[in-house]
């Protein structure tokens, strides 16, 4: 399984801390040049691998770390995003209306047409996604949200080994609302920091 991270602003980086806590390679990739940051990259770690954004897309796996006006020119990478896993970790500020009423996860679902999309990661600050995820012998939630259930299971298992605890809300109509931002009304769980203790 070959996983990438388009974006590497606070939120990609992050990411891709938590992929190299756990010595896991990840190819990162922005609208950029690799070399432009490229030693951000290497500050981070040796499985951090900065490359074009046509190489990212090769991937099994992609979390999308960019702004939200921008996933429109990331979704022409490809003609058919089929058989990609995409992790939507994107928030927006622009109320229902502007998104024809759909969550913003269902917006992004239409423009990587033919893939399996994932409602993940979202919920919590950059500067919490940064930490490690393992507190007071707990672990930190992140919620999912899908319509494709198998998707959100090979999510929840990526998110198991990167040391989070993964919760599954649904579909993205009843999920990925819970953990929408947007305009002045907000999702139940947006930016809610839990941990999830075993046992």
């Amino acid at each position: 399984m070959s996983y990438a991270i388009i974006g590497f602003g606070k939120i990609g980086q992050a990411l891709a801390r938590a992929f190299a806590r756990n010595g896991i390679e990840v190819a990162v990739a922005t609208t950029r040049e690799p070399a432009s940051f490229a030693s951000d990259a290497a500050a981070i770690g040796p499985t951090i691998i900065p490359t074009t954004l046509m190489e990212a897309v090769t991937a099994d796996i992609i979390f999308l770390a960019v702004r939200f006006e921008s996933h429109p020119e990331v979704a022409k990478a490809l003609p058919n995003w089929k058989g990609k896993i995409i992790v939507d970790a994107m928030n927006t500020l622009a109320p229902l209306e502007e998104l024809d009423g759909l969550p913003s996860s269902a917006v992004v679902a239409k423009a990587f047409a033919g893939a399996r999309l994932v409602k993940g990661f979202n919920h919590l600050v950059a500067a919490v996604l940064d930490q490690n995820p393992a507190i007071h012998g707990g672990r930190r939630v992140v919620f999912l949200a899908s319509d494709d259930d198998g998707a959100a299971t090979e999510i929840g298992a990526l998110a198991e080994n990167l040391g989070f605890a993964p919760v599954k809300l649904g579909g993205l109509m009843e999920g990925g609302l819970l953990v929408h931002a947007r305009g002045n009304s907000w999702g139940q769980l947006i930016f809610k920091d839990l941990v999830k203790f075993d046992g």
